[in-house]
């Protein structure tokens, strides 16, 4: 696509772009959950308890709650191709610290820098909202969202496999190149592109939170997804705990394979993203919600039946990206101007819900073991589809009156 420097004019979103914009987008996040499957790992070689090696992913979700609410509003402010392939290339260096590190600080370091800037993704995924055709925009956001998704959960195979074949430095040492190749690719294929705001820094992140004190669906739609994102966290945080325990034993390439169960997740951001540009984005949201509770039952018994557990991984993973990109499709139809600071206001909110759930997930697996985190994912399921149940039903009652 040619560059052309614009704020009027409409370039569109080909489908080259888009799917650059895709992969780019599942790049970056995959760099904050390369240490899912290796926190056992981790905890061997340097030393630390698991409750310890859990912060390891706090700190990759705090880092990217803290790039939420510093840099992702800058999307409406800065010239956007400039500020993705920098957060790109910078990203790409918190992973060359990651993977050098000589003790676990350095790892927390490393871990905290690139999840700081591979918020890039939610830089991305705005732009490709604002470039797509109103009509189209749910299926961009749902093709965004797939790779994302597919970022997360390949993410782990990834690292275990390499783990395997050259130790747990090694995915980061693949990582940081592809990322820093990547940013070349957006470079030559983004347009330029500057939203018109004479709004200054300050003032840009003060509206952040203005756009949530005055767009209720915002609000609610960001204390779903905030939950949702908890509930994903609680699985994953402690999944290599369980499987590299008895009765399984599993290594690092086994446990990081498991993230493959989950890519099917892809097939509910997809088809949420269709549902949503027919208009049926909340009933999406409510099945979401019903399913991620129910996908509980099934991972409670992961001790017993690994099948079980299967299943009810995929079910959950499908559930949450569902919920995720019906929430999307519903907070970028408010605001067109603000797209990057709508997603600020709701990714914050998201990943200090992550942040909580693998805390939560660390917390009960040490004192309770899996039925323990169970339970964590089940209680927050039900909070989440009795939020959206009482919303409906109050909004239902606010139309007859």
């Amino acid at each position: 696509m040619t560059n052309a420097a614009t704020t009027s004019a409409h370039p569109g979103l080909s489908r080259p772009l888009a799917w650059l914009m895709a992969f780019a987008t599942g790049l970056a996040v995959a760099s904050n959950y390369y240490a899912q499957p290796l926190l056992g790992t981790l905890s061997e070689r340097f030393g630390i308890s698991h409750g310890t090696a859990g912060l390891i992913v706090t700190a990759a979700q705090l880092g990217y709650a803290l790039g939420l609410v510093l840099l992702v509003p800058l999307g409406d402010l800065l010239e956007r191709r400039r500020l993705i392939v920098g957060m790109t290339v910078l990203a790409a260096l918190g992973l060359l610290i990651t993977g050098s590190a000589q003790h676990a600080g350095m790892v927390l370091f490393g871990t905290a820098l690139t999840a700081l800037f591979t918020v890039v993704a939610q830089v991305l995924l705005p732009f490709a909202a604002t470039l797509a055709a109103p009509q189209e925009r749910g299926r961009a956001v749902g093709l965004i969202m797939s790779g994302l998704l597919l970022g997360i959960l390949l993410a782990r195979a990834a690292a275990g496999l390499l783990a395997e074949l050259g130790g747990w430095r090694t995915v980061y040492f693949v990582a940081a190149p592809l990322l820093l190749i990547t940013a070349v690719a957006l470079w030559r294929a983004l347009p330029t592109w500057r939203e018109p705001t004479r709004l200054r820094y300050p003032q840009l992140l003060a509206s952040v939170w203005a756009l949530m004190r005055d767009e209720p669906v915002l609000r609610q739609r960001a204390l779903l997804g905030g939950l949702s994102f908890a509930i994903f966290s609680v699985l994953w945080t402690s999944m290599a705990f369980l499987l590299a325990g008895a009765p399984y034993h599993y290594s690092d390439a086994v446990i990081g394979l498991f993230g493959l169960v989950g890519a099917a997740g892809t097939l509910g951001a997809n088809r949420a993203g269709h549902w949503a540009d027919q208009g049926r984005g909340n009933r999406t949201t409510l099945w979401g919600l019903a399913l991620s509770l129910a996908s509980w039952g099934a991972i409670a018994l992961a001790q017993h039946s690994l099948l079980a557990f299967i299943v009810g991984v995929l079910v959950l993973d499908l559930a949450v990206q569902a919920v995720h990109v019906s929430n999307q499709s519903a907070i970028y139809a408010l605001r067109p101007d603000a797209r990057s600071r709508i997603t600020a206001a709701y990714m914050t909110s998201y990943f200090i819900g992550g942040a909580s759930g693998s805390l939560l997930s660390a917390f009960a697996y040490q004192q309770a073991g899996w039925l323990g985190v169970s339970a964590i994912g089940a209680v927050l399921s039900a909070t989440g589809l009795a939020i959206w149940l009482l919303r409906r039903t109050r909004d239902t009652a606010d139309a007859a009156a």
